[in-house]
């Protein structure tokens, strides 16, 4: 009788060992998910940064859990802040960028407007004071989300700034990213003014196309 290839007593002995440890690091990084998913829905009830322990509650896992899976409180909003970028990324998918100017402006505002709802809860965390100095890393989660912010203004209405000189031009876009920011978005929706989600989308459509230049 032949001698079994190596080959295939190497694949033999190691592909169980392979599928085993899959399955748990799959395990592993659903935990994560979990504990991320529990502290973005902490934050949207209190409004502040959870604890430990209210986040190892809500997920149904001990606090030492959380700790063998980051290094601490710090590492865990990070890891939330990436989450929710990338998430809103996702969500918010440029459409009928080649379409008329009222099309390209009520499809920019209504994905604008459905990403600040979503996430202005974690904004008012990642952007507060307090958490700026514990975790000094989020200042750069937080610009690129403004740089975002930017350039998707800038796929929208090319046209329309392509017939500005430079400067005006960035005026224009520091302007229209001041108006169409989270900040703006809470000041209609929360603060004094109490706007439902179609009446603030509203003005900043009105707003957008009496600032824009005709293309």
């Amino acid at each position: 009788m032949n001698a079994p290839l190596p080959e295939e007593t190497s694949t033999a002995e190691v592909s169980p060992k392979v599928r085993r440890f899959d399955g748990r690091h799959l395990r592993s990084e659903r935990t994560r998910q979990l504990m991320i998913e529990a502290y973005l829905q902490l934050v949207e009830e209190k409004g502040r940064m959870p604890t430990a322990t209210e986040i190892a509650q809500r997920a149904g896992y001990s606090v030492r859990s959380i700790f063998e899976r980051f290094p601490d409180l710090d590492a865990l909003s990070l890891a939330t802040a990436d989450y929710a970028i990338a998430a809103g990324q996702a969500q918010a998918t440029a459409q009928d960028v080649d379409g008329d100017r009222a099309a390209r402006i009520s499809s920019h505002v209504r994905t604008r407007a459905e990403a600040c709802e979503r996430w202005l809860p974690l904004w008012r965390i990642l952007t507060s004071p307090a958490t700026q100095d514990q975790v000094a890393a989020l200042a750069m989660r937080v610009q690129a989300v403004r740089q975002a912010n930017v350039e998707r203004i800038e796929l929208m209405y090319r046209r329309e700034l392509a017939t500005l000189a430079p400067e005006a031009r960035e005026q224009l876009l520091v302007v229209l990213a001041t108006l169409t920011s989270f900040e703006s978005w809470e000041q209609m929706r929360t603060g004094s003014f109490g706007l439902s989600t179609d009446a603030a989308e509203s003005v900043w459509r009105s707003a957008i196309d009496r600032m824009l230049p005709t293309a």
